[in-house]
C-alpha cells in the first residue's frame, strides 16, 4: 500500500470511530495540507487520471484524493479533516443532487465558498456530453464491451432514454465498471474540452 493509499485508510477507519492517531501521524509525515473530498472511488479515478494527464503528482504536493463511500459521509469527513481536526485545507467535488450536503458541511468548517466544484448530473455525465456519445460509444468497444453495451441497450427499461442517459446508465450496471471508464473516459478528453468542475478543482490544487 502507498502512503497515501495507508493514510486514506486510516482517515476512513477513524471516520467510523477508529482513533485518529494514525491518521494524524501519516498526514504530517506526508506533509498533506489538502484533501479532495469524494463522494466515491470512480471520482476518484477520474481525477487521479486527470492529474497524470497534467504531469502533476498530487501526493507528492502534499494533496490527499479522498473517496468517502458517500455524499452522507462529507460532514463527518469535513469535521475531522478540517480546522477542527487535522487542520487541513478541504476542497470538494460532487453531483448536483449532493450539492447541498457538500456546502453545508464546508460553511461550518469555514472551507470558502469556492472550493466546492458541482457536476451536472454526476462526473460520468459530464465527461460523456465532453467527449460525445460516438466517441463514448467507441472507448467502451474498444473496451471490449460491445456486445455487453448492445445488450443494455435492448433492454425495455432503455427504450425512450436518450442516448447520454443510456451510456450513464450503462457504466452504472456493474461493480468496478465506473472506476474503469472514470480513468478511461479522462485519458481520451480533448483537453480544451475537459469539463468545467474539472477544471476548476486542479486550478484550485
Amino acid at each position: 500500500m502507498t502512503d497515501m493509499g495507508a493514510l486514506r485508510k486510516a482517515v476512513t477507519a477513524w471516520a467510523a470511530g477508529g482513533p485518529g492517531g494514525p491518521a494524524q501521524d501519516l498526514a504530517d509525515r506526508l506533509l498533506v495540507h489538502t484533501v479532495v473530498l469524494l463522494e466515491g472511488p470512480s471520482d476518484a479515478a477520474a481525477v487521479d487520471a486527470m492529474a497524470a494527464r497534467h504531469g502533476r503528482d498530487l501526493a507528492a504536493e502534499g494533496v490527499c484524493v479522498l473517496p468517502m463511500g458517500g455524499a452522507m459521509s462529507v460532514g463527518r469527513f469535513a469535521d475531522l479533516l478540517g480546522p477542527s481536526g487535522l487542520g487541513l485545507r478541504l476542497v470538494g467535488l460532487c453531483d448536483e443532487r449532493e450539492q447541498n450536503f457538500y456546502a453545508r458541511a464546508l460553511k461550518r468548517v469555514d472551507a470558502p465558498p469556492h472550493s466546492l466544484f458541482v457536476c451536472a448530473a454526476d462526473l460520468e455525465d459530464e465527461l460523456i456530453r465532453a467527449l460525445g456519445v460516438s466517441a463514448v460509444t467507441e472507448l467502451v468497444e474498444a473496451e471490449g464491451e460491445s456486445r455487453r453495451l448492445q445488450t443494455f441497450l435492448q433492454q425495455p427499461a432503455q427504450q425512450g432514454r436518450a442516448a447520454q442517459q443510456q451510456l450513464r446508465r450503462f457504466l452504472g450496471t456493474k461493480a468496478g465498471r465506473k472506476i474503469r471508464y472514470g480513468r478511461v473516459l479522462v485519458e481520451a478528453l480533448d483537453p480544451a474540452r475537459t469539463p468545467a468542475p474539472l477544471t476548476g478543482l486542479f486550478a484550485a490544487l
